[in-house]
């Protein structure tokens, strides 16, 4: 798509409407592929100037799509590739006469077995003026061993048919969504085609397979498809949507779902018209692609049951933890000792802090966590709770973004750590106000791994100038960031000249 992209940006002669209908085409393109059992070749002028001048104009391939329902006959990617010599005159004429041409009528020497048909993509300007934006080439092989099925010649029929929308500006229709739809129907998991009245004229085989999963036993041609639906919804008493008779009847481009006896089948219908003038045109039949999502759906039903519990177990886990803290709490209002009832406090604070991280994760069902709230919040907690009468500012520069949630609880464990003990050990004498930043950088280092920099910087009394043992808190931080975080830490005196910067590195594994 790069190449593609690259051709149609900021293209002096193609409106914005124009690239949106073209990267509309293209992303939609795969069903005319499989109906017409052609390899498909979208091709534009290989400069701006050749939409407008024919003078010394070749053409280059934009985008390619091969079938699924037959053998591909383009083996190779000829996306970025100038124009062959023997296709060049049927593209020209369909460019430049805004005709459809084919190799049989051109007298061009393709292999006995290969057919081109080069077809037109014409717009409006806001004049009303026609303009080519492009050429669509089919390479289909044609085999002389045998005749077409009915279901072949159908395909084709359906081909032809939206191919001439296409060739008008007429499909596909750019304020239709269909990417992103989680099992979306293709030509080979099942096609009905349905008469102007809605009626089925014909069903493919895994079209008929995918409605015997919802309980139709009945032959599908000539009954109504809306019909159908009806008789499914009074036998489950599912609720639809209310366009969805529209849809079912062919009157419009959307998709849906039906599902009955345990089992779902998603549906994407195509108008088809013609006569077309200015884009418009009589409806005279439809295209419903249907496939039976019911696997797939089963699957997300585990998946959603599985990250809900995932979920529950997290919220009773911070439920649990916080009940903990509860009891470190009174019984560190009972204890006599300074000592005891410090070491309570720290210990009812580093729960409190798992608590945090784990109530963050109940709060959403994605492996990663966006930490930055958190991290605020940790910083502020631990401030709070390490203060006494004096006041310490907590500040976060930067940004985490998302990390795996096994990282986050070690982390936040460790942040807490470093900021009580800035401000429990950082305030200089006379020193009310104390200031402690976090600075946040995410790069990736030479081996294309991403890694994590942070540094907690205070504005405080500074490291001790003689050797210093750390406590029972810089130890469980130590042993977390190497055990747990696979990283480093190390303090150093703040770049200020006053106050203590820890400077904590780790990868970002996940």
């Amino acid at each position: 798509m790069s190449h593609f992209d690259d051709h149609l940006r900021h293209h002096p002669h193609l409106s914005d409407s124009d690239v949106e209908w073209l990267h509309a085409l293209v992303g939609d393109w795969q069903v005319i592929a499989d109906l017409s059992y052609s390899d498909l070749v979208l091709w534009g002028p290989h400069t701006p100037e050749g939409y407008l001048s024919a003078a010394g104009r070749s053409y280059v391939a934009l985008s390619q799509a091969r079938p699924s329902t037959t053998q591909t006959i383009i083996h190779r990617d000829v996306v970025g590739d100038r124009i062959r010599a023997d296709l060049k005159p049927m593209v020209e004429r369909a460019w430049t006469y805004q005709v459809e041409t084919n190799s049989s009528d051109q007298g061009q020497p393709f292999p006995s077995k290969t057919r081109v048909s080069a077809v037109p993509l014409v717009r409006r300007d806001a004049a009303g003026q026609r303009r080519t934006v492009g050429v669509i080439t089919l390479h289909f092989a044609v085999s002389a061993l045998r005749s077409p099925s009915r279901m072949e010649l159908t395909y084709r029929r359906c081909a032809t048919e939206m191919l001439e929308m296409v060739s008008a500006g007429a499909w596909p229709d750019p304020s239709q969504e269909y990417t992103g739809y989680s099992g979306a129907p293709r030509v080979g998991d099942g096609l009905l085609r349905l008469d102007a009245e809605g009626k089925v004229t014909f069903a493919s085989p895994n079209a008929v397979s995918a409605l015997l999963r919802l309980g139709v036993n009945e032959t599908l041609e000539g009954r109504s498809l809306a019909g159908i639906g009806a008789e499914l919804q009074r036998a489950t008493g599912v609720a639809v949507d209310e366009s969805q008779p529209m849809m079912l009847t062919g009157r419009r481009a959307q998709r849906s779902e039906l599902e009955a006896h345990g089992a779902a089948v998603t549906l994407r219908t195509i108008p088809l018209s013609r006569g077309l003038v200015r884009g418009q045109g009589e409806r005279f039949a439809a295209l419903v692609l249907c496939r039976d999502v019911t696997e797939l759906r089963r699957r997300e039903k585990q998946l959603m049951s599985k990250d809900a519990t995932i979920k529950e177990i997290h919220h009773r886990v911070k439920n649990n933890l916080q009940t903990v803290a509860a009891l470190l709490r009174m019984q560190s209002r009972r204890m006599d000792s300074p000592e005891g009832r410090e070491g309570l406090d720290r210990a009812m604070r580093r729960v409190q802090t798992i608590a945090v991280v784990h109530d963050s994760l109940s709060q959403g069902l994605e492996e990663s966590v966006d930490v930055d709230e958190l991290m605020r919040r940790q910083l502020r907690l631990a401030a709070e709770m390490a203060q006494s009468e004096k006041h310490a500012a907590t500040r976060l520069e930067g940004s985490f973004g998302q990390l795996p949630a096994d990282m986050v609880t070690p982390l936040a464990l460790v942040v807490t750590e470093v900021v009580a003990n800035s401000v429990e050990h950082g305030f200089a004498e006379g020193q009310t106000e104390l200031t402690v930043v976090m600075s946040v950088h995410r790069h990736t280092d030479a081996a294309g791994r991403e890694r994590l920099d942070a540094e907690i910087a205070d504005d405080g009394v500074g490291l001790p100038e003689q050797d210093w043992e750390p406590g029972l808190g810089l130890q469980i931080v130590k042993t977390l960031v190497r055990g747990e975080l696979s990283g480093s830490i190390e303090w150093q005196p703040a770049d200020t000249g006053r106050g203590t910067k820890v400077v904590l590195r780790a990868p970002i594994l996940g």
